[in-house]
């Protein structure tokens, strides 16, 4: 099974993925590739500081990585993995035909997230993006098929990340949320979008003048108010991903839900020994000073059981995690496709279902595959191999542009008003105060030396109108500060306005925009090529994961 030209995977019906712009037109984007971060932990995980044998670690040469694509397609013993799973990706186009290779004869590179709000976070397109890059990169380097799929959490539960997401505006950063009302247990596929008319206005006007409406109908397309939250982010990552050779896997269809089933009750049987080994582990990493990701709860397994509930007078499906002490039962008698895993079962969860060489993890992610080992190793199940994902800023270069020019640095953005601060004294003069404090001494001086002038019996004018003239004078100095102060204000007021979009943009709440902002007023404004740009920023860095040759900077 031969590669197929770069080109040939952005082959699709899409009229997104069709659509192109001008190199000069995406240029006008800077993606500059930036440390991952994360928790003490995670930093200290990704420096191989502490840890090392918390973590099944990739491969760092070619051939190591040839060696275990060989292993994972052994230990496959000829299953057909994608047939089940088929319904689940619904794979088309390039997408499709990149799967169905590797199901043939490959294996494949995962990434993943739960739903956000149109798209939610930059990260959330940058993950799968970096997933292509290490894909190509290592279908050159192994001779293999290898697939880039993206797993759509959509069985999460987690309202407030999913229903809020933020725009970089002209006016500082703008935060919208789902009308709701909030839930609580009730996964993402279940929970309708409701009405989105203010949500997508604050999109339109962060998006400003967009010169691919495309971008705009494939997300209205997706997102309407019947739809639920989990099915409008699986269908946008789909539009937008599917022709760039990135399948997009449903973690709520019921397909899914069928073929994990065994292994989910399987969990359960040995949740026990599972819970065992994970608060050993979880003690262990205490013990070194750090604080595990995810909370150890006692007393509930890692499986989720899902049961109907009314609410509004509608029927809901509603999460709950089946407690130790229930487990055994509810492996014998629970309904096929009602149970679920949580964050630290899912990964053993997808190695057991999908050939996956690595997943590429965020830096919460990499910190809770500390205590994903000891939970495959209790089920005796293969411990799946964690690698640090690819992550970048986009930022505008007029906004760069700007930020230099007004001397402002990440610091003082980062900073609640320091960038405030600077600005506001940058816009005050000291030559002007310096004039008007001169000007008032000066007409001080000259009304005494009048005075003295004018002294005496038979003066042309008494000393009251000298001094009626000095109160004139002193009057109008005062009425023309007061229009100078006025006029600085209104400067300083655009000032920090301006300070704002700049902060809104480059350091919104003071951190990375990758993990805050949306992309999709962006991706309206530079079309789609934006995203095949990301993917060729993240060859350097995937290239070095490859070889284990360090990135040029």
């Amino acid at each position: 099974h031969p590669v197929p030209p770069r080109d040939e995977l952005s082959v699709t019906s899409s009229p997104v993925a069709s659509e192109t712009a001008p190199a000069a037109e995406t240029a006008a984007v800077l993606i500059r590739p930036v440390p991952l971060g994360g928790s003490a932990l995670s930093q200290a995980l990704q420096r191989a500081e502490t840890g090392r044998e918390w973590l099944a670690a990739p491969p760092e040469t070619a051939d190591g990585w040839r060696a275990r694509a060989q292993a994972v397609r052994t230990s496959l013993q000829g299953r057909d993995w994608l047939a089940p799973l088929a319904p689940a990706f619904a794979a088309t186009g390039a997408a499709g035909e990149r799967l169905s290779r590797a199901a043939a004869s490959g294996v494949v590179i995962t990434t993943g997230q739960q739903p956000g709000l149109f798209g939610g976070p930059t990260y959330t397109w940058t993950k799968a993006l970096g997933a292509l890059a290490l894909a190509d990169e290592l279908e050159a380097a192994t001779g293999m098929p290898v697939a880039p799929v993206f797993w759509a959490a959509s069985d999460d539960a987690d309202w407030t990340e999913a229903a809020v997401t933020h725009f970089a505006t002209a006016r500082g950063l703008l935060s919208v949320s789902l009308s709701g009302p909030a839930t609580e247990g009730v996964a993402m596929a279940d929970v309708p979008l409701g009405e989105l008319r203010e949500a997508r206005q604050a999109l339109a006007a962060a998006a400003g003048s967009a010169a691919h409406q495309s971008v705009l109908d494939t997300l209205d397309a997706a997102y309407v108010p019947h739809a639920t939250i989990g099915a409008a982010y699986v269908q946008l990552l789909r539009a937008l991903l599917e022709p760039l050779g990135i399948a997009v896997l449903d973690a709520a269809h019921p397909a899914l839900r069928a073929a994990a089933d065994p292994f989910l009750r399987l969990a359960l049987k040995q949740a026990a020994p599972v819970q065992q080994a994970l608060q050993r582990r979880t003690q262990e990493i205490e013990s070194l000073g750090y604080r595990a990701q995810v909370e150890v709860v006692d007393g509930l397994s890692l499986v989720f059981r899902s049961r109907l509930e009314e609410h509004g007078g509608q029927v809901r499906s509603v999460r709950e995690r089946v407690p130790l002490a229930h487990a055994p039962t509810v492996a014998r008698e629970a309904e096929p496709g009602t149970l679920g895993a949580n964050v630290l079962l899912r990964p053993v969860l997808e190695r057991a279902l999908l050939p996956t060489l690595t997943y590429l993890a965020g830096p919460g992610e990499y910190a809770y595959f500390a205590q994903v080992a000891p939970v495959a190793a209790a089920l005796e199940a293969e411990v799946p191999v964690v690698t640090p994902r690819f992550a970048c800023e986009l930022v505008e270069r007029e906004r760069l542009a700007r930020q230099e020019a007004l001397g402002i640095d990440d610091a003082m953005l980062r900073d609640p008003h320091a960038a405030e601060t600077h600005r506001a004294r940058a816009q005050l003069s000291e030559a002007l105060a310096d004039s008007m404090e001169r000007l008032r001494l000066a007409l001080e001086t000259q009304v005494r030396g009048l005075q003295e002038t004018l002294a005496g019996q038979g003066g042309p004018v008494a000393d009251e109108v000298v001094q009626g003239l000095a109160r004139d004078v002193t009057h109008r100095i005062d009425r023309f500060e007061r229009r100078v102060l006025a006029g600085m204000k209104r400067v300083e007021q655009d000032a920090q306005l301006e300070v704002a979009a700049l902060r809104a943009a480059l350091r919104p709440q003071g951190r990375s925009p990758e993990r805050v902002l949306n992309l999709m007023p962006m991706l309206a404004r530079y079309g789609p090529a934006l995203l095949a740009r990301i993917a060729d920023a993240a060859r350097p860095y995937a290239r070095s994961l490859v070889t284990g040759a360090p990135t040029s900077s």
